[in-house]
């Protein structure tokens, strides 16, 4: 399944409106979340969290010297179980002692970090992850069909290949759910509109690097920055976005504003990152 925008046309594809998760690409909606915040004086980025020595930035940057609950064998197994989620609290308290040795300023990709934004958000704000983003970045941006899936009947009519009785409370920061158009419509209007000042765009796509991606993921220059995954792809297309994945699934939504402006959205059913990643940036270079 894809999707492409770009300026002056649309490019549709015969799934383009079929609602499928978004998995991490949650995180970049939940970092322009966190930006309006600041934009508007609600939020600083380099303040450290309530008894807590990192900072927002650090946490949008997966540079908190936070671990991952990913690498927790309990977890996997009960997700695999179609187990109920856990408490958050339960969570935490699980992946506390991985945190043990790691100090923040070194990259460490981290659902955890997220976990805490998300929190932080709705403290500060009062409302529900859902209606805050309704709020400050889909109503702004015209795109209204997307939401956070809070219950497993919120994935009744969501593509989710072989997890169709998933809890989505199993991703702590929140997964979104919209269809492919919408993904793909919304990065490109926060990557191509004014609803944040230049200079917070401008820190938003500023990645630092983050080393060897992995085997398999067709990157030449990987780099992480708020809320996005950014850098140049094997092919030399320069990209701003994420890629994302859980049980049955993945995505991947990018930007490449050097070539044509073209956002692209991809989404398959028991791909590989590397792979999804793959056929998003081939669409990118099209014209």
């Amino acid at each position: 399944m894809k999707h492409v925008v770009r300026p002056g046309s649309v490019d549709t594809s015969d799934d383009a409106d079929v609602v499928v998760p978004w998995w991490s690409f949650t995180k970049t909606l939940i970092a322009a979340t966190v930006l309006t915040m600041v934009r508007d004086g609600q939020l600083a980025l380099d303040d450290a969290l309530p008894g807590e020595t990192f900072t927002l930035r650090q946490l949008l940057q997966h540079r908190a010297g936070l671990a991952d609950y990913g690498s927790l064998p309990a977890y996997h197994a009960a997700v695999a179980a179609d187990e109920e989620a856990w408490p958050a609290e339960r969570l935490l308290q699980s992946v506390a002692a991985l945190h043990a040795g790691m100090e923040p300023g070194d990259f460490a990709y981290s659902n955890v970090g997220y976990l805490m934004i998300r929190q932080h958000l709705e403290r500060m704000s009062g409302l529900p992850l859902d209606a805050l983003m309704q709020r400050r970045l889909f109503e702004p941006l015209g795109v209204v069909g997307p939401c956070i899936a809070g219950q497993r009947s919120d994935l009744a009519n969501v593509r989710m290949g072989d997890a169709q009785s998933y809890d989505p409370r199993w991703v702590y920061h929140g997964l979104a759910v919209g269809t492919l158009r919408d993904a793909a419509t919304l990065l490109h209007r926060l990557m191509t509109t004014d609803l944040l000042p230049a200079a917070l765009h401008k820190e938003m796509c500023d990645g630092l690097a983050v080393g060897d991606p992995g085997a398999g993921r067709p990157w030449q220059h990987a780099a992480y920055g708020l809320g996005v995954m950014t850098g140049t792809t094997v092919n030399a297309l320069r990209v701003v976005g994420h890629t994302g994945g859980g049980p049955g699934s993945g995505i991947a939504v990018y930007h490449c504003p050097e070539h044509a402006h073209a956002t692209v959205a991809v989404f398959a059913t028991g791909g590989a990152a590397g792979n999804i990643e793959a056929d998003a940036f081939k669409l990118g270079l099209q014209r």
